[in-house]
């Protein structure tokens, strides 16, 4: 399980290119089927990880609110 623990250290740069490279590997068909289960698994985290966060940075994203001359006034929580 320590294999899977790094893949919360990583940053969504990170663990998207780890997650296309295992896509890229599956697709292949050149792996043995057990590391295809492997990696596989190695997959699944890598991609909550990168949804977890994507999410994250979505609740940071505000939306700036102008004034009827159109100057910046302030931000308010981008609406989901």
């Amino acid at each position: 399980m320590a294999e899977m623990d790094d893949v919360k250290t990583l940053s969504f740069e990170a663990a998207l290119q780890q997650l296309e490279e295992i896509v890229g590997k599956l697709e292949s068909g050149r792996a043995p089927l057990a590391e295809s289960i492997a990696i596989y698994e190695r997959g699944e985290a890598l991609k909550a990880h990168c949804e977890s966060l994507l999410k994250a940075a979505e609740a940071r994203i505000e939306k700036i609110t102008l004034s009827r001359d159109g100057k910046a006034t302030g931000t308010e929580p981008l609406d989901a």
